[in-house]
């Protein structure tokens, strides 16, 4: 997957997905963290428009603007459409740097609206927006990404692998195959648990997991570990990272995680330790 975040509840937060240089939401420090790796961002998706999933875009664009890599690539930042506080703190960096040296792309986004990131042949994969529960004053989405994909249709799956070849020989791919869309991954930002109708069959679940015990949440505007678990459970997803883990719990982190996987052995439960950077 080549996955590399970090997530301190409250003081920042940043996830690089390399494969399709996307970074989710831009928190504090990103920049100083990846170094040259952030010439290589072709996307920001911002998930809503709190200072620790922001912070972090103005060193970024200042870094590809001012430093000795390819300054000629162009960002583009996507949010969720009235977001006001992303579209304020935008324009501030538009206005702070008139003379960028890139094109600096900003782009209100719907739910559900699709986003392509590579159509090359047969191959296609594009994220998608969709909205979550975090607090009333804003919008916010978590995204997923999705890759297009074929299968045999039903009616052909019993035939051996020489009578398909036949069939596609006469009547083409397109008459023993169907298009399918794969979430290959799906991010929550800050929420309460997503529905697990929204994740269901997801190859991984990054999601947000401030409070390791519901009983410490004094506002409902963050996921537990117990909820989420659940969601993982309910949506039949084998592989989740929780993120966002409140510094509380640096004691009692490990083995809260060994809890779960004892109870969930079929799940690759893995985490963002907030002291330190995540690799994947």
């Amino acid at each position: 997957m080549n996955i590399i975040g970090f997530s301190k509840a409250l003081f920042s937060t940043w996830v690089y997905y390399s494969p399709e240089r996307i970074l989710f939401d831009a928190g504090e420090g990103v920049s100083t963290t990846l170094g040259s790796k952030v010439y290589a961002f072709k996307y920001v998706f911002l998930t809503h428009g709190h200072v620790d999933h922001v912070a972090g875009l103005w060193g970024v664009v200042n870094i590809r603007n001012n430093g000795m890599g390819d300054r000629e690539k162009p960002l583009d930042v996507y949010y969720p459409k009235g977001n006001k506080a992303v579209e304020e703190y935008t324009n501030f960096i538009k206005k702070a740097n008139p003379e960028l040296r890139f094109s600096f792309n900003v782009h209100p986004l719907e739910e559900g609206e699709r986003v392509f990131l590579r159509e090359a042949g047969g191959f296609k994969r594009y994220v998608q927006p969709f909205k979550t529960k975090h607090v009333a004053s804003e919008v916010s989405f978590g995204y997923h990404v999705f890759e297009v994909r074929r299968k045999l249709k039903r009616e052909f799956q019993g035939l051996d692998s020489r009578e398909i070849a036949k069939l596609v020989k006469k009547k083409g791919r397109d008459f023993v195959t169907e298009e399918y869309h794969k979430k290959i991954l799906t991010i929550s930002g800050d929420s309460l648990a997503l529905d697990p109708e929204e994740v269901k069959d997801t190859e991984l679940l990054i999601h947000e997991c401030t409070f390791l015990d519901s009983r410490d949440r004094r506002y409902k505007n963050h996921a537990s570990i117990e909820e989420v678990m659940q969601t993982v459970k309910k949506a039949g997803v084998k592989r989740v990272i929780l993120y966002h883990i409140s510094t509380r719990y640096i004691r009692k982190l490990k083995s809260i995680i060994k809890k779960y996987r004892e109870m969930m052995p079929d799940v690759e439960i893995m985490y963002m330790d907030p002291r330190k950077v995540f690799e994947m």
